[in-house]
């Protein structure tokens, strides 16, 4: 193995899977660091955990046992995977990740990216743009478990570390590696350890990934990883591997309550395809339970891709998390979905569409899977996965902030191509 990577959250895992893939690296997506990690022939592991909102001491210790796992086997380099929107609170769990990956690794500097232009996340001067917008302006700020209310990176994560961070300015990174290893060895010698990079093109990412050659950690978004295989010799493979997607029925669920996702929800409707929204409030007072929306799938028999939504309005949240609790709300959706997916795949459904880094990370771990391989792209930062075993599901995992208007029809339309439907 070359590249061990641990990812905060599902759908980040398999952007990052995605990128690597693309670039050309045999790339395999873990669920956790089970088993089977040691002993499937891979170039680039990625660990999928699930820290990207839980507490901070349980956070460095679900990465630090991937790290132990990924060393095992053999990884070089460690590459540490969070949302390009830099999701995170003052207190982390970027920063405090970040510290104990450094500590562990023996590494005096670490690279801070999670510029992604290609999905209108860019960074400049430190601070990071979302389209045209600021972070804390982009409707990120409504965040319900990571509002970002603040888009200097490097300010936000001064609030989540110990150690002293820094910033590489766009001038510098477009002079190219050389000049980007020269500003990271100045920092190191200075003893700023954390160096928040700007990217605002692809070709700033892949600079950065040539900088980062021998360099023990990295960490940022997936596009930081565009430029790493090249520094293992490893040259683009053209197109990705045909996996055997199953035929049948599809379902979709969304967990998510971003912009893109409520607005690919209301897509899908205007498309004429059927969407449950769920009551929420009876969803969390045990009013309506997974059996419930199973019975309304199997009445849309008819229906190319029925969804099933959680997804409201930011005020619409908030009151919810006013009268049930933040955590509880959203530990109570999460486990719906995860029970709902559970039932879905016990009934014969192969193909899931899953929206919300959450609900992915909820329905995975529901459904047992301990390992996806990585199929074509649906949208920039989003592929089709195939989890292997005597019932392969196709599966696509999507953050919430990503993916074309029509994405689940076009998610659908792909698995279909892999199936020859």
């Amino acid at each position: 193995m070359l590249l061990g990577c641990i990812a905060d959250d599902f759908t980040g895992a398999s952007d990052l899977a995605n990128t690597l893939a693309k670039a050309g690296m045999d790339t395999v997506q873990f669920v956790g660091a089970p088993a089977s990690l040691a002993t499937t022939p891979c170039q680039a592991a990625v660990v999928s955990l699930k820290t990207r909102s839980i507490p901070a001491g349980e956070a460095v210790r679900q990465s630090l046992d991937a790290l132990e796992a990924l060393r095992r086997a053999g990884a070089r380099q460690i590459l540490f995977k969070y949302c390009s929107t830099f999701d995170s609170t003052p207190e982390g769990n970027i920063g405090p990740v970040a510290d104990a990956l450094l500590e562990a690794l023996g590494a005096e500097v670490a690279i801070v990216c999670p510029a992604f232009p290609a999905a209108g996340r860019n960074l400049y001067r430190g601070h990071l743009f979302v389209g045209d917008a600021l972070l804390n302006e982009s409707g990120l700020e409504n965040h319900p478990l990571n509002p970002m209310t603040d888009a200097n990176l490097v300010r936000w994560l001064r609030r989540q570390t110990r150690h002293q961070v820094g910033l590489v300015v766009q001038p510098v990174v477009a002079e190219g590696p050389a000049a980007i290893r020269a500003a990271l060895d100045a920092a190191a010698a200075r003893g700023e350890r954390l160096m928040v990079c700007d990217a605002i093109a692809e070709a700033d990412l892949v600079a950065l990934g040539h900088a980062a050659a021998g360099m023990k950690l990295v960490t940022g978004g997936s596009g930081i990883a565009m430029g790493l295989p090249a520094n293992f010799g490893i040259a683009p493979g053209g197109e990705p591997a045909r996996l055997p997607f199953p035929p049948g029925r599809a379902v979709a669920l969304a967990g998510s309550c971003s912009n893109a996702t409520r607005a690919q929800i209301a897509g899908h409707e205007q498309a004429g395809e059927p969407v449950l929204r769920l009551d929420v409030p009876a969803v969390l007072g045990a009013r309506i339970g997974p059996a419930d929306v199973l019975r309304w799938i199997e009445g849309q028999s008819r229906a190319r891709l029925p969804l099933v939504a959680s997804s409201d309005e930011p005020a619409a949240v908030r009151a919810l998390q006013a009268s049930f609790g933040q955590g509880e709300a959203a530990h109570a959706i999460e486990s719906f979905f995860g029970e709902l997916a559970a039932s879905l795949a016990a009934s014969g459904v192969r193909r899931l569409i899953i929206a919300g880094g959450e609900t992915s990370s909820a329905v995975v771990a529901a459904l047992g899977v301990d390992a996806m391989r990585i199929g074509p792209e649906i949208d920039p930062g989003v592929p089709l996965l195939l989890a292997d075993g005597p019932a392969p599901l196709a599966l696509a995992l999507k953050s919430g902030n990503f993916g074309a208007p029509d994405f689940f029809l076009k998610a659908l339309a792909l698995i279909d191509a892999g199936t020859g439907a």
